[in-house]
């Protein structure tokens, strides 16, 4: 009956499933946000926003464009977990102008106010979060599946907190390392449970060997540990006790990373390209443990960069990737396009470390330039798997 009533959709392919406007238009502005914060931050372009130029950069970075790839992997993961079938047509268009509505608030939010423009952008997490848990209870015998959208409403309570903090301080402070954090978790909580089943069943095909740890003890402990460093970090982040949890969370988390067989993977840049976006988390931890105890020699931006540009763009880019490609009836193979944006957005995460070590004009824009490079190369490779129905 699913399989049917799915078959029988009509409407335009871009909205038949969640991921396909969701990464497009994300991936899209992933690009033009760069494009546009490149010369706000030499100074020679002037937002609308009612956000200091920084602000409005780690905002949407944080609110606006992860937001949106979540989204996309949530509504297109969902109904494999609950057997029911996905948000599409004018529900998925509802969402997707929401979104858009978001973003257009969020640039000129000092012409229309900072309450309205609140309102518009934190709509948008509020109904994903209503979305989703609304689906996987229907959905009943998947309750585990509950669990992530725990740091999906952090996510939503730190937007909303990011936008008073800015109005009533003139910058956010405490909201901004929330959001991070609550990005953090949902990497390693989604990125724990795909990456060592994908690097499991390459390796069983391609690779027979050691197979990655399963899920244990260990991995909760790991979860609970960095939730509750970066949880002092939000709120501490100057305090020595916080330093101390972040260094544990980064033990935890790297070990947990040599867990899954990552190594073993070099053959295949799909699978690969997983581990070393994760790695980016262990790093970032690191960093921000180290700057911490040692403010003088480690800047607080170099663990920021690692978490954001790294973890984050390039675990969502590995992400997206590979759920075109299985989703759309393209073979799950890394070609010259996809191998090239893995590269590129690699390379952005480690030159966004490299410059808060040696700040350099050029350093910030060749990382710039890699980053729209990944997110541009992206729609130039898979945009068109988006916008049209499945092969066959």
């Amino acid at each position: 009956m699913a399989v049917s009533r799915l078959r029988s959709y009509s409407g335009p392919a871009v909205l038949s499933f969640g991921f396909r406007p969701f990464f497009l238009l994300g991936s899209l502005y992933a690009a033009l946000s760069i494009l546009l914060w490149l010369p706000m931050y030499a100074g020679e372009l002037v937002a609308h926003s009612a956000f200091v130029p920084v602000d409005w950069h780690i905002h949407e970075m944080l609110f606006g464009y992860l937001p949106a790839i979540v989204t996309g992997f949530l509504l297109t993961a969902i109904p494999n977990w609950t057997g029911r079938l996905p948000v599409r047509g004018p529900p998925l268009l509802a969402l997707v102008v929401l979104w858009l509505a978001g973003r257009a608030a969020v640039f000129f939010s000092a012409d229309i106010g900072w309450q309205a423009a609140a309102v518009i952008d934190g709509a948008f997490l509020i109904a994903v979060a209503a979305s989703a848990a609304r689906e996987i209870v229907a959905g009943r015998n998947n309750w585990r599946n509950l669990k992530v959208l725990l740091p999906l409403a952090v996510l939503a309570g730190a937007n909303g907190a990011f936008h008073i903090e800015a109005h009533l301080q003139g910058t956010s402070d405490i909201s901004r390392r929330l959001g991070m954090a609550a990005a953090i978790m949902l990497i390693s909580l989604i990125g724990g449970r795909i990456i060592p089943s994908f690097t499991r069943n390459w390796l069983v095909r391609e690779n027979p060997g050691r197979l990655p740890a399963p899920f244990d003890r260990f991995d909760i402990a790991s979860l609970a540990i960095s939730a509750v460093a970066l949880g002092a970090w939000s709120f501490a982040p100057d305090n020595s006790v916080s330093g101390m949890l972040m260094a544990v969370a980064a033990l935890c988390q790297a070990w947990r990373l040599s867990r899954w067989a990552g190594e073993r993977t070099l053959r295949d840049p799909l699978v690969l390209i997983l581990h070393l976006a994760y790695a980016f988390v262990p790093v970032g931890l690191a960093l921000v443990s180290a700057s911490i105890f040692f403010p003088d020699a480690v800047p607080a931006a170099a663990g920021l960069h690692a978490l954001g540009t790294g973890a984050v763009g390039a675990m969502t880019l590995a992400v997206m990737t590979r759920a075109t490609l299985g989703h759309t009836g393209r073979a799950l193979k890394a070609g010259t396009g996809a191998s090239s944006i893995f590269v590129a957005v690699l390379l952005a995460g480690s030159l966004k470390i490299l410059a808060a070590f040696v700040p350099s004009g050029a350093v910030i824009d060749i990382a710039g330039a890699a980053w729209v490079a990944a997110f541009s190369g992206f729609i130039l490779v898979y945009g068109n798997a988006l916008m049209t129905p499945k092969a066959r």
